[in-house]
């Protein structure tokens, strides 16, 4: 990386030498300007109203005009002679827990490394320190032509200088919020509780990207490629007037975890319960088939049964009465 400033961060009577490295970076697309007509480059050149011609970078200084009309030059020797004690040295004032510090003075990051070997034990020691106590410290330092207030953090085992602006130079927020008093139920704001915790499961920073970016890039290639644009559909104009809360907030968290399902994934179906059925009836046993002979038997006596009475050798008919036999005449 890229040294960005050197001097030493003061921690009482101890001094650590350290370099300064730029903590971020932004990925946009580089675009210039050009003529419209004919696509030719513009370019911003340096003009002397006085001379009326135009002058080199070398030749150019910063100056301050008065209220009054007059104007001050300052070169790059007034500036790098500057007496501030913060030029070259990042103070520790005080330390304070992280939520006194109000995120909007929070302006540029940078990465603090030790300058040589040496400084290493010192650096360790504030650094563990502030890990311990939870705080940061807070400073000043002076960069390029600006004295801002700064705080020191712990990142990923790393020293962080985080600059700010100064307190007077947050603007108020009064007359932005309603000023009429609104009663929030208890039944929206626990509805509200729900959809903040069902947007909040595996919620991750780094899945985030630059949508903007990706859509200028596909229109440029397809101005070089000479394809048509893309073109997506117009989302649904939003209600401008939210008549129900309930009832948003409610489709509002149906929806979310309608998305976490979707991206989570189809889940089993959860087995239904059986219905009670009614216990089988039980059977009677069935009737064992008759033996051969006796089924015989029973057969014989159907048919003398269909023929008619019979009488046997005793003279006994099928009734069971004996008849007398007839005298010869």
């Amino acid at each position: 990386m890229q040294t960005t400033w050197k001097g030493t961060i003061s921690f009482g009577l101890v001094s650590i030498p350290v370099h300064l490295y730029s903590a971020t970076q932004e990925h946009d697309v580089p675009l210039h300007q050009v003529h419209a007509k004919d696509g030719g480059r513009v370019r911003m050149k340096r003009y002397c109203e006085r001379e009326e011609k135009e002058v080199p970078y070398a030749e150019i200084a910063k100056g301050y005009e008065s209220p009054d009309g007059r104007t001050v030059t300052l070169t790059d020797e007034d500036l790098a002679d500057l007496p501030l004690p913060s030029k070259k040295i990042i103070d520790v004032l005080a330390f304070v827990d992280a939520g006194e510090i109000d995120p909007l003075m929070f302006s540029k990051a940078y990465y603090v490394g030790v300058a040589d070997q040496a400084a290493a034990k010192p650096y360790a020691l504030l650094r563990d320190a502030l890990t311990e106590s939870g705080q940061i410290a807070v400073t000043k330092i002076a960069l390029r032509t600006r004295e801002s207030p700064a705080v020191l953090r712990v990142h990923d085992g790393t020293l962080v200088l985080q600059t700010c602006i100064w307190p007077d130079e947050v603007r108020p927020a009064a007359g932005i919020a309603p000023e009429d008093d609104v009663t929030v139920r208890p039944q929206e704001l626990k509805m509200a509780r729900s959809l903040m915790d069902t947007l909040s499961e595996d919620f991750d920073l780094a899945q985030l990207h630059d949508d903007y970016q990706q859509a200028l890039q596909q229109v440029i290639t397809a101005r070089l490629e000479g394809v048509e644009l893309p073109h997506e559909e117009e989302p649904g104009e939003a209600p401008d007037n939210v008549i129900d809360l309930m009832e948003a907030l409610r489709s509002s968290l149906k929806q979310a975890k309608g998305g976490r399902r979707r991206a989570a994934g189809p889940e089993p179906a959860a087995p239904e319960p059986e219905e009670e059925r009614p216990a089988p009836r039980k059977r009677a046993p069935a009737e064992k088939p008759a033996a051969p002979a006796a089924a015989a038997r029973k057969a014989g006596a159907a048919k003398k049964t269909a023929t008619g009475k019979t009488t046997t050798a005793t003279g006994k008919s099928a009734t069971g009465k004996t008849t007398a036999p007839r005298k010869a005449s």
